[in-house]
């Protein structure tokens, strides 16, 4: 008796030291629990009173042996675990077995939470700069908290949300899964937005519900608004797709406004108005009476006030022509600000926005053309810094802006003007042989782009060619480095000497299962996707921002958009496989076949699945530095292959060979017809492009003429922040000598800020190693 009230006795003054450090009362029933659930593990949920002994057996034991060591005041969990291991494995080795397994998942766990809180604790604090967006400042109390937050939600999509063959691919870098943080809560990637509709319908947000737009600059206003919103719906860009179309309308508003407005201004009860003392309403009750009236006199309807009706009285059309001009050069001024300034991600983040335009050939629409290429030419802010956003897009067709004679042959002029000033505009094809079957008449069905490289193709859901409202839902990327090693160790194993011819034959078996994997994880995020519920993005959903959708299931809409498989280093892939790359015409051989299966595997799943799978040329910002350090940990420095931090972006030709531009066009040009989903040609040029707008032309047409879809010039673009000189700048402004130098350079299809800051690791040296094409 006294035995026990000296063990009773002790256990309460025990106390236990637990893994993080604390100190708590000693509890012999947890100890017990611990013993239970390891024997129901074995034996199931009723035990017999045979086990129910055992297991009071074991935790006596256990207390009983504690009390033996009377000094013992504080004991670790761990000992305790230990006593308990020892004394199962004499008692029941089954039960032992489960006690032991059920330790090691539970130490496992606590390891995995405590590098992911040391993780978590790196981007809180700013210790783990990686740069992964150049558009996110991750030093900012937001671009912490985003950074945070998308560590937490990466881990959540790779252990919840996606099936164990995408995980290991995933983690195999095989093949990539992007946007993981937003895999978990089930957005899409980015969208071409129906700026038509919402300009002339209006549109509802969650505070409030915005009217029509009644002027061209209401419009451009809202341009910038809208984009922010459906900004937050999402996870990538917004796309205007023919913006100088778009804004005619409203041009032709503000035209009329400024019209009816001029001649009130001439009568003379327009003196007598005590214009400080009137009401709003009242005023414009004044001006809607009087615009009836006057309109009813002379015949005139809202559709004749257009720039190019000759019955208008002169001196008042010179008038409001002058205003509407002013008016809509302030409106795109606005516009370029507002859209570098309204930080609507975490990290100050900008949205991704870009704009496509230059077919219009209406006095209206050639207007807002110009309007947007001079605010381009001119720059931004106090500085006339070069806009990072929106990327421009110029449109080029033939017949309509591509030769002398043409009409909006001088707006491309000028486009080029701004090209060699500030990198943008971007150009795109509007007769490229993948956007056959486009409607001349509607230029909603012109092919347009997003400035990273995005695009939609052919709509297997009755959409046909038609962009607005679509976008691509998500992507994956295969990673052909890691196919390619993968090739070479299954053949070792197959031949002692294998020739290339076998090794490659390998790669494309190889690489065909991969793009079938890459089939089966879009789809299981496209149906993870489609499970949301339509007020997870209500502004996109309510106001029919994405085409199709029936007001009850959103895979109605989704189903019109795109499923991307895209690729990363297919000139590293080639130099493992064969030695050289696509600069080679067996190199060009090799990289067609690739190409082709892509090509042909996405036709078939298209046709198969109906959803509009389609072969993409990845942007990578990131991943092209990522996952070459995963390669690197796998398969050491492998000359012309992994002796960098990066892996060549896509089908690109390696940013350091040595070609003209018009080479680097030919050889891209036979892999570009492959991409259905989005894809991008650029050349590297020297300053000296800014004084010959001439040799630009030439470029932009000889990639036109050779089906490029999308197509860039890399020039230099450094600028001082002291005094505003742009230009290529050494180490110190030639004009003032600061050495505080701004050196943007283009990230994907986009710019971005000085580079040396913005880019991660990989792209930084990417960028340096780019060599001029001359």
């Amino acid at each position: 008796m006294q035995e026990a009230v000296n063990l009773s006795l002790f256990l309460m003054n025990l106390k236990v030291k637990k893994r993080d450090g604390t100190i708590v009362p000693f509890n012999e029933e947890k100890i017990h629990n611990a013993i239970t659930k390891a024997y129901k593990e074995v034996y199931g949920e009723v035990l017999s009173e045979e086990y129910i002994s055992q297991i009071n057996e074991v935790a006596a034991w256990v207390c009983e042996s504690l009390c033996k060591n009377v000094n013992l005041s504080t004991v670790d969990i761990e000992q305790i675990q230990d006593m308990v291991e020892q004394e199962l494995m004499s008692v029941n080795k089954a039960v032992a077995k489960a006690y032991i397994t059920y330790r090691y998942k539970r130490a496992m766990a606590r390891d995995e939470y405590r590098q992911l809180m040391e993780a978590v604790k790196k981007k809180l604090t700013a210790k783990d700069i990686q740069n992964q967006n150049a558009n996110i400042d991750e030093q900012s109390f937001g671009g912490r908290i985003g950074e945070m937050s998308d560590l937490v939600m990466k881990r959540y999509a790779l252990d919840y949300c996606m099936s164990d063959k995408t995980k290991k691919n995933h983690l195999e870098n095989r093949i990539y899964t992007h946007d993981l943080s937003h895999y978990a809560v089930g957005d899409h990637n980015c969208l071409s937005v129906p700026f038509d509709d919402l300009l002339k319908n209006g549109f509802n947000t969650r505070q409030t519900d915005v009217r029509p737009a009644q002027s061209v600059n209401t419009a451009f206003q809202l341009i910038a608004v809208i984009s922010q919103l459906q900004s937050l719906q999402q996870f990538g860009g917004v796309s205007a797709t023919h913006l100088d179309w778009t804004m005619v309308p409203y041009v032709r508003k503000s035209f009329m406004k400024h019209y009816i407005v001029e001649h009130l201004k001439e009568q003379e009860d327009f003196l007598a108005l005590p214009l400080m003392t009137m009401e709003k309403n009242e005023l414009d009750e004044w001006i809607s009476e009087r615009k009836g009236k006057y309109l009813k006199e002379l015949g005139l309807s809202e559709e004749d006030f257009c720039f190019a009706n000759d019955k208008l009285d002169e001196k008042l059309y010179k008038k409001a022509l002058f205003d509407t001009i002013a008016e809509t050069y302030q409106a795109v001024e606005g516009m370029y600000h507002n859209l570098n300034t309204l930080q609507s991600r975490s990290g100050n983040q900008l949205p991704f926005t870009s704009v496509n335009y230059g077919t219009c050939t209406l006095p209206e629409g050639r207007l807002v053309i110009r309007a947007l290429l001079d605010t381009s030419i001119k720059g931004i802010g106090k500085l006339n810094k070069t806009s990072v956003f929106p990327c421009g897009i110029f449109q080029c067709k033939n017949g309509i802006n591509r030769k002398p004679g043409d009409p909006n042959y001088h707006l491309f002029r000028k486009a080029l003007k701004s090209t060699s000033l500030r990198l943008y505009p971007n150009y795109c094809n509007v007769d490229w042989s993948g956007n056959a079957e486009y409607d001349e008449n509607d230029p909603r069905t012109y092919f347009s782009t997003m400035g990273c490289r995005t695009a939609n193709g052919w709509d297997i859901n009755g959409l046909g060619q038609l962009k607005d409202g679509r976008g691509n839902i998500c992507p994956v990327t295969i990673i052909l480095p890691t196919l390619a090693m993968e090739a070479i160790e299954a053949a070792k194993t197959e031949l002692d000497t294998p020739s290339e011819t076998t090794i490659f034959d390998i790669f494309l078996k190889i690489l065909d299962e991969a793009i079938h994997d890459a089939k089966d994880s879009l789809i299981e995020r496209f149906e993870w996707i489609c499970s949301q519920k339509p007020e997870s993005a209500k502004f996109m959903y309510e106001n029919n921002i994405m085409a199709g959708y029936d007001g009850k299931d959103i895979r109605s809409a989704l189903k019109h958009g795109t499923l991307a498989i895209g690729q990363l280093g297919l000139a590293e892939a080639l130099q493992i496989l064969i030695g050289e790359d696509q600069a080679t015409e067996y190199g060009m051989e090799c990289a067609k076949k690739i190409e082709h299966l892509f090509k042909t595997r996405c036709a078939e799943f298209k046709e198969q699945y109906k959803l509009n799978f389609g072969v993409y040329y990845t942007p990578a910002e990131n991943l092209c530095y990522t996952a070459m350090q995963k390669f690197k940990e796998k398969y050491g420095e492998i000359p012309n292959v992994s002796d960098k931090e990066f892996f060549t972006n896509s089908m690109h030709v390696p940013v350091w060979k040595k070609m003209t531009p018009f080479e680097k066009i030919d050889i891209e040009s036979q892999l570009t017809g492959y991409s259905s989903a989005g894809c991008i040609t650029y050349v590297e040029l020297d300053e000296s492009a800014k004084h010959n707008i001439d040799a630009l032309e030439t470029l932009v047409n000889y990639a036109m003429d050779k089906d490029i879809p999308y197509f860039a010039i890399n020039v230099p673009n450094d600028m001082c922040t002291n005094c505003g000189y742009t230009d290529e700048i050494g180490d110190k402004c030639p004009k003032c000598g600061s050495c505080n130098i701004r050196r943007l350079r283009r990230v994907t299809g986009y710019l971005t800020n000085d580079y040396k800051t913005a880019f991660n690791k990989g792209k930084q040296q990417e960028v340096e190693m780019r060599v001029k094409h001359e």
